[in-house]
């Protein structure tokens, strides 16, 4: 039995506590410019040179309702306001200047005024909020516009019909039931503790606003095709009968290829060729520059030409491939949390800083865990090379304990012997709702869909340790058919059930090995899986003045001293490095940064100290 037992008594996580966390802030938090906040565009991959910000302070009140649940999008507005909140900082954030955490009952009232200048009878007002937790109303001068579900995504609307020369007000009602619900939202907890984290609702990345012809592109979809050497290009448009253009540049600002054509339905494809593509690589991150113009229209995008795959090595072995080359992952979990911001990075330069600083430690992979990031967090890793592993987010019922903790940590076996396909390991796993379900695959298409172009997204992970797992060899075939260019973790950790192409461990109780796939007859006509350990390690060191709560550290082999504690990660990774020769195509270490009673960063959680050093 390879099972440290003592490891795991020793790991037993605290009781959730309720005992305040120690105010903590980033370098970037403490610097911020109430008037100037996350001002960059929010989408590197459809921006247009004309936008405004609506970042900034609104008004906000928190309402105590009979049925928030029930009334969340109808209820007016109050008469009265609480105070102020700098968007898009949740609540319960210390940087949004409220300090509250949003109960089940109540409501989040926003509202904000903005002025619009003359008359545009022949434009439309677009309204973009990249993301609001959990379900919202919009109303634009007492008019509803548009209801929104679903915490982690981007929803826009065109508000023009309800807008106005002068002076206008955006409302924004707000309903977030947290782990009283079975909605999606990842590792956010009203009692946190341990692994689970405060939770935070409403606006949490920015809102945004631009004025557009009432003929305009909507969206593109872009499909690099290196072994064909072409691009193609599909553009959706509000209104059909002018011509679309499309040019490719390089770095340079250099046209590379043109296509264009007279768009005579709303939707319309073109093909470039770019023969001999400039590869995008981990060490050379070559992004080509997109310009699309229709109707005085210009948006501007960019893509990169790659392919991942897992393939056999010369020796037989699967690899994960970046462009066909066997390419070995080393990989940091990244819980994307901040003791300021909450899921709100304080600044783009903060995310900036995480990234390279895992690049300089020597990783060329981050594990998005549980959480879809900003989409300028994406266009960093795309520019400055980094590979990702993108989790689908996880919610559904509080699963059993014994079932999702228990039997995986003490039963190594167990990993490929339990179904995940009945009714009773749905309930056992959280997922019995089916409105959950539901949910839960729509999201995980859509998220496939916002995040399908960045070249930096090479692996989607389904499912986390049984968490809300249901039917995973379905769901991971479901989402093959939509994006059949990457591969699939279909379970990352515990009940494996044969599907994706990664068998997939965490490993944090057992020696450092390789283990041969359980379903390796079975997959004989659907080739090889990949392994890999995609969590593992988590030691933990508390750096004094930069813990958020001092009396309790949660995770695995704890140090006092930081060398002591540099010393062991550095065997631990050689270790693991090792095991290449063996067949190990990565590996995940845990994690980013500490993140609350979590000690187990690479980085504090304040990321004022690199533990590394």
């Amino acid at each position: 039995m390879d099972l440290d037992i003592k490891r795991v008594l020793k790991a037993r996580p605290d009781a959730p506590q309720d005992s305040k966390l120690v105010p903590l802030t980033t370098t970037w938090g403490d610097e911020l410019d109430c008037e100037s906040v996350l001002s960059e565009h929010p989408r590197p991959q459809f921006q247009r040179a004309t936008w405004r910000s609506l970042n900034g302070w609104w008004d906000y009140a928190i309402c105590d309702v009979e049925d928030a649940r029930g009334q969340w999008d109808e209820l007016p507005a109050p008469e009265a306001w609480d105070g102020q909140i700098l968007v898009p900082f949740s609540p319960e954030a210390r940087l949004s200047g409220v300090g509250k955490q949003l109960l089940p009952t109540q409501l989040l009232w926003y509202r904000r005024e903005f002025d619009l200048e003359g008359h545009f009878d022949d434009k439309r007002l677009l309204l973009h909020f990249e993301a609001v937790d959990y379900a919202c109303a919009l109303y634009v001068n007492g008019m509803r516009i548009a209801t929104h579900v679903g915490g982690y995504l981007p929803f826009d609307a065109d508000v023009s019909d309800a807008a106005r020369p002068g002076a206008n007000v955006i409302e924004l009602c707000v309903f977030d039931p947290s782990e009283q619900g079975t909605q999606l939202r990842g590792k956010q907890r009203i009692v946190r503790g341990n692994m689970w984290y405060t939770a935070q609702s409403g606006i949490w990345q920015s809102v945004w606003l631009e004025v557009v012809g009432a003929a305009h592109v909507t969206s593109l979809r872009l499909r690099p095709d290196v072994d064909a050497g072409v691009l193609d290009v599909e553009a959706h448009l509000s209104e059909p009968g002018d011509e679309l253009a499309v040019e490719l540049l390089d770095s340079a600002g250099k046209t590379v290829a043109r296509s264009s054509a007279l768009a005579a339905e709303p939707s319309l494809a073109l093909r470039l060729s770019v023969p001999a593509p400039h590869l995008w690589d981990v060490d050379d991150p070559h992004l080509y520059d997109i310009r699309v113009t229709y109707a005085g229209d210009e948006v501007r995008s960019y893509c990169a030409f790659r392919t991942v795959s897992i393939e056999r090595d010369a020796d037989g072995v699967a690899r994960f491939c970046l462009n066909h080359k066997p390419l070995f992952l080393r990989g940091v979990l990244d819980q994307g949390y901040w003791p300021d911001g909450l899921m709100t990075a304080p600044s783009d330069e903060a995310l900036v800083h995480d990234i390279t600083a895992m690049r300089k430690a020597g990783f060329n992979l981050l594990r998005k865990h549980i959480k879809v990031e900003s989409e300028r967090w994406y266009w960093h890793c795309d520019r400055l090379g980094m590979l990702v592993f993108q989790d689908m987010v996880s919610g559904g019922g509080i699963p059993e304990e014994w079932a999702s903790v228990n039997i995986p940590t003490l039963f190594r076996r167990s990993w490929s012997s339990r179904r995940d396909t009945s009714p009773r390991a749905w309930e056992r796993f959280g997922a019995d709702d089916e409105a959950y379900r539901t949910e839960w695959l729509e999201t995980a298409r859509a998220a496939i869909k916002q995040l399908a172009h960045h070249p930096c997204v090479v692996t989607w992970v389904v499912f986390n340790e049984s968490w809300g797992q249901f039917s995973s060899r379905q769901m991971a075939e479901e989402l093959r058919a939509q994006d059949s260019t990457r591969p699939f973790v279909a379970t990352s950790g515990w009940y494996d059930q044969g599907a994706g192409d990664y068998y997939a461990v965490h490993n944090y109780f057992r020696g450092m090995r390789v283990y041969k796939d359980p379903h390796a007859r079975r997959r004989s006509a659907s080739g090889p899986r990949a392994f890999i350990m995609d969590e593992f390690g988590g030691l933990t060191c508390p750096v004094e003045g930069h813990v958020s709560v001092p009396d309790i550290t949660y995770g695995y082999d704890a140090f006092d001293d930081l060398n002591a504690w540099r010393d062991a990660l550095h065997a631990l990774l050689a270790e693991v490095d090792a095991l290449e020769g063996q067949g190990l195509a990565g590996f995940v270490y845990t994690q980013v940064s500490d993140v609350e009673e979590e000690t187990n960063g690479i980085l504090t959680y304040d990321r004022r100290v690199n533990k590394l050093g």
